[in-house]
């Protein structure tokens, strides 16, 4: 059972930065909350109890607003003096990790997947890493994943090079606490571009198609959507 997870939270926010300027975006308030705490709540609701917030943009807003506690569940602080990518970022986040398998996700994405069924794919497949994927009518704007019949990933298709209906990166993976170790990765890496894109092939990544509740709220349209969607949570 995943006890443990890892949330990326230390971008910039470039595109949100015209609607919420003075945070970083999982701290964006959503219905008077930030909207990280609504994707702590969903963890919380599938039993995983201590989270790992990798941090590095007015990473301090996270800090004060949080301590280290969130609903008698400990919250740990892992801070990027510069930008590492969210490869290095979930490289430098695992050195807190206590669990050998680990969730990891992004902080300014919902996605309601359930996580109880994910980690029994990932214990049953034996993967090096299992990635949720979300079923949409336009790849186009995320870029798509290609599976094959026994649901292991084969192959990654960029932003606007494919389009209609697909998989897409939900932006959330169980992956082993080491699993970088071997690969003589940098401290600066992108875990989509350098890491899910170039060992697909070498490695058995297992993907997790989920129709369950997704947003992103990393442009103003999607932030707005948010302030609706978000109050029957």
């Amino acid at each position: 059972m995943i006890k443990e997870a890892i949330l990326l939270a230390g971008g910039l926010g470039t595109r949100l930065q015209a609607v919420v300027p003075e945070l970083p975006k999982p701290m964006a308030p959503v219905n008077g909350r930030p909207f990280i705490e609504y994707v702590l709540d969903h963890l919380i609701a599938n039993n995983v109890r201590r989270f790992i917030l990798s941090v590095g943009y007015k990473h301090q807003a996270f800090v004060s607003h949080f301590a280290d506690d969130y609903k008698n569940c400990q919250i740990l602080f892992s801070v990027e003096n510069e930008p590492l990518g969210t490869g290095g970022a979930i490289k430098k986040a695992m050195e807190y990790a206590e669990n050998e398998d680990v969730l990891v996700l992004n902080a300014d994405t919902f996605f309601r997947v359930d996580i109880s069924s994910f980690g029994s794919v990932y214990n049953k497949a034996f993967p090096d890493i299992a990635v949720a994927l979300r079923q949409m009518n336009d790849v186009g704007r995320y870029g798509c994943v290609q599976v094959n019949e026994n649901m292991q990933i084969t192959g990654f298709a960029e932003k606007n090079e494919s389009s209609g209906s697909g998989f897409i990166n939900g932006g959330m993976y169980i992956m082993k606490k080491n699993i970088f170790n071997a690969l003589q990765l940098p401290d600066k890496f992108s875990i989509e571009k350098d890491f899910l894109e170039k060992y697909y092939n070498r490695l058995i990544m297992r993907a997790f198609p989920s129709n369950a509740f997704f947003l992103d709220i990393g442009i103003p349209e999607d932030y707005e959507k948010a302030q609706h969607a978000f109050k029957r949570f």
